[in-house]
């Protein structure tokens, strides 16, 4: 078993407490009062997900195999794709949801129709699930937690018809108040249907006179690829990669994910700073809908884009770091920590030495028995020996040589005793920051 750190290592508590592994799945409270099986499922189905979901992929099918598509449609469908998922991603997710920038009545608009050709539920309905999603993460109430499984949180949370009270509340009052938000859903099935559907189907049929091609590609392949990318943000960005900001939870960061999702795949930071009009935070990193809304603000047509200071964001990631080093740290040997070593007097230690013979030396205020390392010592025996029953304390800094780090670590691994009343173990008891031969250099109260 590991030895304890040293007392001078002071953590915050929020930085020792158990690692949560989010491929682990919690147990949750099941959905329903029975348990499912094929001949009860029938009662608890959304069928008209079920159809939606369903039957979308099979006629995209169909369509591969009887329709050959053109060029111009291929373009197109590419195009209407990432126009109807920065809908979501740029619309519902950072605009409407959280409120991570501001768009003019232009901008809002066309958002909002390509977010209906997104066939992923009205701007309230989306934006309610997933505030509900951020306040109850990874619980019972979270309409799509992680920790049931990585096809509920896919596709599966909106397979059943899940009792109300079962989803977290979320506050949607400011969607309640807006006019544009309110009209969409109003007429929400009207707008997929003619942006899910008819607008890409038309524009490659009035376009090159490619009606087949229009409707299978760039209406209803295009359709399904949308689904699936942006469900992935629920299902995949929990489960594929790291959590440099907070591991507490399951949300992570992957550029795989970020790929699949227009830049929302930085989902760790998401979780940690939710109004940051961005999900990748360095230039580098893919984030087209932070490129999207950026480009849009040098034009005039989005403004007031949230970010989180850097200095609150080096925090999160500086504690993560602490912690897994913290991590490592307890599973090396680290010597008896010096609050637990046996109190002498120097008078005792001389004694012990000359008296007792033993191989001990004494360097601010802590006593190390070399004996086994004597004939060890890179610098040769005699220095050691010139050193037994002394205060070796300016010699071992400099006056003879300054030693480095891995001698003062292996000495942590000798300590035997303190001494009464020694200066520097005084010192370090009334400023932890004071660092023992063997403790870690860098060892502060965090």
């Amino acid at each position: 078993m590991a030895t304890p750190l040293p007392p001078t290592f002071v953590v915050p508590a929020t930085l020792t407490e158990t690692r949560r592994d989010p491929l682990k799945h919690q147990e949750l409270p099941p959905l329903f009062p029975e348990k499912i099986n094929i001949l009860n499922i029938w009662k608890y189905l959304d069928y008209k997900h079920v159809i939606g979901l369903g039957v979308t992929p099979l006629i995209a099918l169909y369509g591969l195999m009887t329709t050959e598509i053109q060029r111009k449609t291929l373009i197109w469908s590419i195009f209407y794709y990432y126009a109807t998922a920065l809908g979501i991603t740029a619309g519902y997710h950072r605009l409407w949801a959280h409120r991570s920038y501001s768009a003019g009545p232009a901008m809002s608009f066309v958002l909002a129709l390509l977010g209906a050709g997104a066939v992923e539920g009205s701007i309230k309905w989306w934006s309610r699930g997933h505030r509900a999603h951020h306040r109850w993460t990874d619980t019972e109430k979270d309409p799509y937690s992680a920790h049931r499984g990585l096809f509920f949180s896919h596709l599966g949370w909106m397979l059943i018809k899940r009792p109300g009270w079962k989803i977290g509340h979320a506050d949607v009052e400011d969607l309640n108040k807006n006019k544009l938000v309110q009209w969409q859903h109003k007429n929400y099935l009207a707008l997929i249907f003619l942006m899910g559907l008819v607008f890409p189907t038309v524009v490659a049929g009035l376009g090159w006179g490619d009606w087949r091609g229009g409707y299978f590609y760039a209406a209803v392949l295009r359709l399904v690829f949308v689904h699936h990318a942006t469900f992935c943000v629920n299902s995949l960005a929990h489960w594929l990669g790291e959590g440099p900001f907070d591991d507490r939870h399951s949300p992570r960061d992957h550029f795989i994910t970020a790929f699949m999702t227009l830049g929302e795949g930085y989902h760790n930071f998401h979780h940690q700073f939710p109004q940051d009009y961005r999900n990748a935070i360095r230039f580098y990193q893919y984030d087209p809908t932070k490129w999207t809304i950026a480009v849009c603000a040098f034009f005039g047509l989005a403004t007031h884009l949230k970010t989180f200071p850097e200095n609150e964001v080096r925090k999160g990631q500086l504690q993560m770091i602490e912690k897994r080093v913290l991590e490592k740290k307890t599973k090396l040997q680290w010597g008896t920590p010096i609050a637990d070593l046996p109190v002498m007097s120097f008078e005792d230690y001389r004694h012990a030495c000359k008296n007792d013979n033993k191989k001990w030396i004494l360097l601010e205020g802590v006593v190390y028995d070399v004996a086994e390392f004597m004939s060890e010592h890179p610098g040769g025996e005699k220095y050691i020996k010139m050193g037994i029953g002394k205060d070796m304390t300016a010699a071992f800094n400099g006056g003879m040589y300054d030693h480095s780090n891995a001698a003062r670590n292996l000495l942590s691994l000798m300590r035997v005793a303190v001494v009464e009343f020694g200066g520097e173990v005084e010192a370090q008891k009334k400023n932890p920051s004071v660092t023992i031969y063997g403790d870690d250099h860098h060892a502060k109260a965090i």
